[in-house]
């Protein structure tokens, strides 16, 4: 680093940089304005608080060691967004890439990725790779299909490289570009940042599905400024809502509850009267399948959150405590009379 940059850096006190990376108990900070990166551990204080340093987090650094390139995380600033899977911090939008073919494309996944974005609150921008496979008219078919989802697709070939459109997008943002495996995310950000030389992998003939080449989040500097961030890639991302709000992460289901109301305010769109959502669009049938797993996501954490599902209350010196209760069949022991019982029974058989 150079004399005139470190006195800069230091008279503008305090630090304040953005974590691009952890490793381990380690964390690569970028400063602002400057190419320089610090490796920093998080101070113990912040460890006893229990607060944890996430890829995107604003942080205080201090007691910088420019020749070594070190220093120390001494606070994390509140956090605009928070996402637990990728673990990223401060993301304003999320690009959701899929392959239309190589692999085919596949409703349900794209659907079940969509609604995964929707719950997280952030700008969900979808871009379709290998579009230079497909013909205009099958171009102009998942164009018109997308938007009854509620969405407008913007159709790229990273082989062509003809995705400017993308780069605009991407500037002064931190964005996660997430998707299934081997649909070209990471052949993407190699275009969009040269340097970065992310390992691409083909996808495997066996599955018909991508290899996972992804193993950490970390984010990459864009040349107009802006972070990028490269999460693991996988087929099937969880859905963790909440049953009542699922229905809202669907924008075609949205519109019609901007028009029209359903009878009960606590409807589900089933079987329900006068519901105002069901009927003939194309992912209802998805909305039902995704609905059933929340029922039950939701069934299992409400038994695990009420003690008195899994566990029993006893009072043991005059002071009540919850033990866990074991299961009937497999623990308890079968008394005397149960025994006799059973035998004269089969006394009377034979």
């Amino acid at each position: 680093m150079k004399p005139q940059e470190e006195q800069q850096l230091s008279s503008n006190l305090p630090l304040i940089g953005t974590v691009i990376a952890v490793q381990a108990n380690y964390y690569q900070v970028k400063l602002p304005s400057s190419a320089l990166l610090l490796l920093c551990t998080r101070r113990a204080l912040l460890k006893k608080m229990g607060q944890k340093v996430m890829v995107g987090d604003r942080v205080e650094v201090v007691e910088p060691d420019w020749a070594g390139g070190r220093g120390a995380i001494s606070q994390v600033f509140p956090r605009q967004t928070e996402l637990d899977r990728p673990p990223v911090a401060n993301a304003q939008q999320i690009l959701l890439v899929f392959a239309l073919e190589e692999p085919k494309i596949e409703p349900y996944q794209l659907s079940r990725f969509l609604i995964k974005a929707e719950t997280t609150g952030l700008e969900v921008y979808l871009y379709l790779n290998k579009s230079d496979l497909l013909t205009s008219k099958q171009l102009l078919d998942w164009q018109l299909r997308l938007h009854q989802w509620g969405y407008d697709p913007v159709f790229i070939s990273v082989r062509q490289a003809a995705i400017e459109q993308i780069q605009g997008q991407l500037d002064n943002k931190i964005t996660v570009v997430a998707g299934p495996s081997g649909v070209g995310k990471s052949s993407l950000i190699n275009y969009l940042i040269p340097n970065v030389n992310l390992r691409t992998s083909e996808v495997s003939g066996k599955l018909g599905r991508g290899r996972h080449t992804t193993r950490h989040v970390e984010l990459f500097q864009l040349p107009n400024g802006g972070l990028l961030a490269d999460t693991p890639g996988f087929n099937q991302p969880d859905l963790d809502c909440d049953p009542e709000e699922l229905i809202n992460y669907f924008p075609e289901a949205r519109k019609r509850l901007a028009s029209a109301h359903c009878q009960f305010n606590d409807c589900l769109h089933r079987e329900e009267p006068n519901c105002a959502v069901r009927g003939d669009w194309e992912r209802y049938e998805h909305y039902l399948e995704f609905l059933g797993e929340a029922i039950i996501r939701a069934t299992l954490r409400d038994r695990t959150s009420d003690p008195e599902a899994s566990m029993k209350l006893k009072t043991k010196r005059g002071k009540n405590q919850y033990e866990p209760k074991l299961e009937t069949k497999k623990y308890r022991r079968t008394s005397r009379r149960s025994q006799q019982q059973g035998l004269q029974k089969l006394e009377e058989d034979g």
